[in-house]
């Protein structure tokens, strides 16, 4: 199918280490990296990173710094943010960092962005929440405007740019593709307006189509729509109940943390928190199939929300990365070629 031969495939991290499963962070870096490394000759096509402040897990909160030190390991795989978290980064100093990544990538960086919603982030940072899609907006247009090599001097609400000139300059041109990330109305705009592209975990058809109208009220072309979506957790496994099994409290975990974030955000009016694995299974949140189902799974996905980069959490938080070999290997010698 057309839509499928098109579809990127990437991993998704966060770096997370939570006190009941500690690994050594040094070991746990590396043994990313290395996989990263491997993913990039087995036909993955991206890897994209998430970004969160002061969690007692160590959920990464330097994003630029593990970019770099991807594509220090790597040649082809392309490395696309999803999503640094705009308001508490300065946007000089961040337009800087993109391109010095990207040089050092060769020209794989990609910018994903969204607007923060954890209330502790917006506290540590003494950043008001009502200012977050402020700050955002006028981040994306500074950033914009250096990576593509203008000198700017900008005076807006938030931020002041005074001749300013990007040394050294990144490698793509126009300059590095931007994504936003997020599924609320403003974000879809906002994605419109100073993006190349959206992308949302488990990404609904409304959501796509939403999308797409916004970008043809903005005056864009519609018939080159980059899209990111997946599911948040998709494991494929040749036994799928023992996977399910040894994965299902990591992900319980992770899934009623952010639950208990969005909530205190006002995000989340009727938070659903998972009592254990019955649950868990019952509410479909953590798919663990076989090769077979997997490609069919992914097939209809595309079809009914035609993505261009699907992705799906690589590592349940607390599992070491050699836990989720098997299952990259799986999904790369059996599901990845159904696509190609």
């Amino acid at each position: 199918m057309s839509t499928n031969s098109k579809v990127r495939f990437g991993l998704w991290y966060d770096f997370r280490n939570p006190a009941q499963w500690r690994q050594p962070y040094t070991q746990l870096y590396g043994e990313i990296l290395d996989q990263i490394a491997w993913a990039e000759n087995n036909g993955f096509d991206d890897v994209w990173l998430s970004e969160h402040h002061f969690i007692d897990d160590g959920y990464l909160p330097s994003m630029l710094p593990v970019a770099a030190a991807i594509a220090a390991r790597t040649k082809r795989i392309r490395i696309p943010l999803g999503v640094l978290l705009m308001p508490f980064h300065n946007p000089v100093r961040l337009a800087e960092d993109i391109a010095v990544v990207d040089v050092i990538s060769g020209g794989r960086f990609e910018l994903g962005v969204g607007v923060g919603y954890k209330l502790e982030e917006f506290a540590g940072f003494n950043v008001p929440f009502k200012e977050r899609g402020g700050r955002t907006n006028e981040s994306l247009e500074i950033i914009g405007r250096l990576l593509a090599g203008e000198r700017l001097t900008y005076k807006g609400k938030f931020f002041e740019v005074n001749q300013v000139k990007l040394t050294p300059e990144p490698v793509q041109k126009p300059r590095p593709p931007i994504w936003v990330g997020g599924f609320t109305p403003p974000a879809l705009r906002r994605a419109a307006k100073y993006a190349d592209g959206f992308t949302a975990p488990n990404a609904s058809r409304k959501v796509y189509d939403a999308y797409v109208e916004e970008v043809r009220k903005a005056g864009k072309p519609v018939d080159s729509i980059r899209f990111g979506g997946g599911y948040n957790w998709l494991i494929c496994s040749n036994d799928p109940d023992q996977t399910f099994n040894e994965a299902a409290d990591h992900i319980i975990y992770q899934s009623n943390l952010y639950t208990e974030w969005a909530a205190k955000a006002g995000q989340n009016t009727k938070p659903v928190y998972f009592k254990d694995r019955a649950h868990l299974r019952e509410a479909g949140a953590l798919k663990v199939v076989d090769p077979a189902t997997c490609i069919k799974m992914i097939r209809d996905y595309v079809e009914q929300v035609p993505v261009t980069h699907f992705y799906s959490w690589t590592l349940p938080p607390g599992r070491p990365p050699k836990w989720a070999q098997e299952h990259l290997e799986l999904f790369a010698s059996k599901v990845i070629p159904a696509f190609r």
